[in-house]
This record gives C-alpha cells, sequence and structure tokens, in this order.
C-alpha cells in the first residue's frame, strides 16, 4: 500500500461502488478521506465503520449545485487546511436511443458527470496551487473511448471528461498537481446489477480476461495515480477494462 499519511482526499459520489471501494483504500493508507454524497445520511453507516481504521468524514454535496460545491469545499479546507487529493467519481446514467432522447436526459447526465466534475476541479485548484501540490483524478469510463449505442449523454460527459482531465492537466501541471484518469470497463456496481444475463454474456465476448471486473480491479489504479510515486504522469487516461478496449 502506498503511504498517505497527512493527505487530504476528497471523493464524490462515495456513497457506494468505486467511491466507497477508494475511500476504504485511502483510509487503510492513512489518509484523511471525506466521503461526500448528496445525502450524508446514505454514507454514515460507511464512514462510522471507516473510523475504525483511520480518520473519515461525511460530507453533504451536489455536484450540481454550484453553492453547494463552494460550501463544501470551504468545509474541508476550514477543517484541514488543504485538499491534496480530488477524486471526481459521482456520475449517473440516463439511457435512451438517440431519437427518443429527451433533451431533459442529456442535460441532467452532462450536468452531473461533466460540469460537476469542472466545477470541482474549478473550486479546488485554487487550493492545490498554494501548496504547489495536488492529485486530481477523474473516473470516466471505457465507452468514452468506444461509444456506445443507447448512451450518446452518458458517453459525450465520459468523452469530455477524457478532453477536460487532458486540457486541465496541461493547464497546472507547472504548480506540481497532476490530472489524470481511470477508465473501468464492465464493472460490478449498483449502475450494472439490472442488466440481465443475456445482456451480461453478450459484454463478456468482448471481455478478453472474461469476467466481469469488481471495484477493487478499479480502486488501486486510483489509489496509485493519486500517491507521490505517480507524480510523473499527468494528462493520462488509465484502462482498467479486462481488455475490451486496448
Amino acid at each position: 500500500m502506498f503511504d498517505f499519511r497527512d493527505r487530504v482526499a476528497l471523493i464524490t459520489g462515495a456513497s457506494r461502488g468505486i467511491g466507497l471501494r477508494v475511500a476504504q483504500d485511502f483510509v487503510e493508507s492513512g489518509a484523511k478521506v471525506v466521503l461526500a454524497a448528496r445525502s450524508v445520511t446514505r454514507i454514515e453507516k460507511e464512514v462510522k465503520a471507516l473510523q475504525g481504521f483511520g480518520e473519515a468524514s461525511a460530507l453533504a454535496l451536489d455536484v450540481t449545485d454550484g453553492a453547494s460545491i463552494q460550501s463544501a469545499v470551504k468545509d474541508v479546507v476550514g477543517q484541514f487546511g488543504k485538499i491534496d487529493i480530488l477524486v471526481n467519481n459521482a456520475g449517473i446514467t440516463n439511457d435512451g436511443l438517440l431519437m427518443r432522447l429527451k433533451d431533459e436526459a442529456w442535460d441532467q447526465v452532462l450536468e452531473t458527470n461533466l460540469k460537476g466534475a469542472f466545477r470541482m476541479t474549478r473550486e479546488v485548484v485554487p487550493h492545490m496551487m498554494k501548496k504547489r501540490y495536488g492529485r486530481i483524478i477523474n473516473i470516466v469510463s471505457v465507452v468514452g473511448l468506444t461509444g456506445n449505442p443507447g448512451q450518446a449523454n452518458y458517453v459525450s460527459s465520459k468523452a469530455g471528461l477524457i478532453g477536460l482531465t487532458k486540457a486541465v492537466a496541461r493547464e497546472i501541471a507547472s504548480r506540481g498537481i497532476t490530472v489524470n484518469a481511470v477508465a473501468p470497463g464492465f464493472i460490478e456496481t449498483d449502475m450494472t446489477a439490472d442488466l440481465g444475463q443475456r445482456v451480461r454474456d453478450q459484454l463478456l465476448q468482448n471481455v478478453p480476461l472474461k469476467r466481469i471486473g469488481e471495484v477493487t480491479d478499479v480502486a488501486p489504479g486510483i489509489i496509485f495515480l493519486a500517491s507521490e510515486e505517480a507524480g510523473y504522469i499527468t494528462g493520462h487516461v488509465l484502462n482498467i477494462n479486462g481488455g475490451m478496449y486496448m
């Protein structure tokens, strides 16, 4: 495990899945971890469990609300004096074929997945620049690289987030801040739990490793990119997808 003692990590969408697993790994590695979600009550149980291993706290945060973002970041900096690591993990889906895709569904997904990450990054970066240190990891998706029918809004949000990663990485590299993305493939989470067996079998045909990924497959990549040891990596998209996209 990497050593994150004296580091402060803020993780959005941390109530479940990849976000929660990453929070666990950060806590066990010594970081002070803030788990952010729209409802604090959704993560209170998880936070209490994590406090048995280290320092963890819950934070109410709606990434679609600029005022909520400003307040949340102010609270974290007020409590810890800094934010060293930001994991932009909050994301939603609202699928539909292009010809039936409503403007509302498009706006909802882009507002959360892309604009939310943009706003979070914009709010946190000044604090990282003062310390001349930072790690920003954006959670994207394999479909942001390959495309996927019925997900024009989701794919666009994740492809846009890859572009944001690369642009910001170039912009702030001189301040000692790295910006990278992790692109999971087909991972067993709440988002994929409702998929039928036929759909799962079809998806697995495109996975050379012939298994569905777990959050434990993804979290170590995020932890690595947030570490001191990854300090010479920026603007990179780390694919964790069992070979779906190479």
